[in-house]
């Protein structure tokens, strides 16, 4: 816990709200109580800080991390939507702390489809919290440019380039890295989150939101990662077939923000009729989009989930907005968490982005002109 202080306005609890009758997965129940007790508490000095170890701690104590992960190496096996809702949770309670640690899931669970030997050096690991992963790999996404090249050597892979964006420097313990190489083959593979030869980081970057959680740009000249290393390598065609339905879905973390929003709309004078007409459009939207990523086909309805998604988005912004209004100039102040959560909703439109999913949210907002 942070030093010092008392906890930030709006500690009140804010367990996100059950969307089934039926008992919740003993780790969402942790997943609120990690929320309700320590993360939303302290979310507004975290905001102005960075995201603190004890924070991590508990997150890796609680078995969140190993949420997707398989039994037999230690995690919990549990559905994708016990994996989204602990993601909602994490994200109405505290932005940083859960970009943080979202990081690490992806990760978790391209081991646990690999059949390469760092399967069985890092999954357990990871899977329990023991290890805290970070991803560097959205720059893949540029293509046809290539910030960051792989090429094979003797023993290994050689990186050069520049990663733009790499959260939780200095928070996290190993990185997932990749690289395109000549022959546009995206490689995979992990390596130490600190700085060695080959591998420098800037100065943590100072953002709109979520500064807390220790964004860097990461420069590689010659960083050498061996062949045990590596999880994964596929052409970049397919790896952009399988990214495109993945990232067109809509964020857990959108849902999470947007309801802590209500949450505090419902709790000021005037607000609860505002609250409960956004909720049931929430709602709704929640259900057909994560009906939507549990479709067994993944690269059908890209259209819809596109249209959900950017639904979703219209929608946390007029959460936060309504939040930040009926706040009145107190949500201007640092201590108040509806600024915050309007700062973290701008920060998610952003992020994750790709072509397809920019041009889906300009051309509705064009269409609101």
């Amino acid at each position: 816990m942070l030093p010092g202080g008392s906890p930030a306005a709006g500690a009140r609890g804010r367990d996100n709200d059950p969307m089934t009758t039926t008992a919740p997965h003993p780790l969402v129940v942790r997943a609120r109580r990690l929320a309700r007790e320590l993360l939303v508490p302290w979310a507004q000095r975290v905001d102005r800080d960075e995201v603190p170890s004890g924070h991590l701690a508990a997150v890796r104590e609680s078995g969140v991390l190993g949420v997707s992960a398989p039994r037999e190496y230690g995690g919990a096996g549990a559905p994708d939507a016990v994996a989204r809702e602990i993601q909602e949770i994490l994200a109405g309670a505290c932005g940083s702390t859960w970009f943080v640690q979202t990081q690490h899931h992806t990760p978790v669970r391209m081991l646990a489809r690999s059949g390469a030997p760092v399967r069985e050096r890092l999954l357990r690991p990871l899977a329990t919290g023991e290890l805290l992963a970070g991803i560097a790999y959205a720059h893949v996404r540029a293509h046809p440019r290539v910030p960051v090249r792989a090429t094979a050597e003797r023993d290994g892979w050689r990186f050069d380039g520049t990663v733009p964006w790499y959260t939780g420097w200095g928070l996290n313990d190993v990185m997932l890295l990749a690289g395109v190489t000549e022959a546009a083959e995206v490689v995979f593979a992990f390596t130490r989150a600190r700085e060695q030869p080959g591998l420098r980081a800037s100065a943590p970057m100072r953002l709109a939101a979520l500064t807390a959680a220790r964004t860097v740009s990461l420069e590689l000249d010659g960083l050498r990662v061996p062949e045990e290393s590596v999880v994964l390598r596929t052409p970049r065609e397919e790896f952009a077939r399988v990214d495109l339905p993945r990232s067109a879905n809509a964020s857990p973390a959108v849902f999470g923000v947007a309801y802590a929003a209500l949450r505090l709309l419902a709790d000021a004078p005037g607000g609860q009729e505002a609250a409960g007409a956004l909720r049931a459009g929430l709602d709704d939207v929640r259900r057909r989009a994560y009906a939507l990523a549990d479709h067994p086909v993944p690269q059908e309805h890209v259209g819809e989930r596109l249209a959900l998604r950017t639904r979703a988005f219209d929608l946390m912004r007029s959460a936060t907005t309504a939040a930040v209004v009926a706040g009145g100039g107190r949500a201007m102040s640092l201590d108040s968490p509806a600024q915050r959560l309007a700062r973290e909703g701008m920060f998610l439109l952003v992020q994750g982005q790709t072509a397809p999913v920019r041009e889906a949210q300009l051309a509705a907002l064009s269409a609101c002109g």
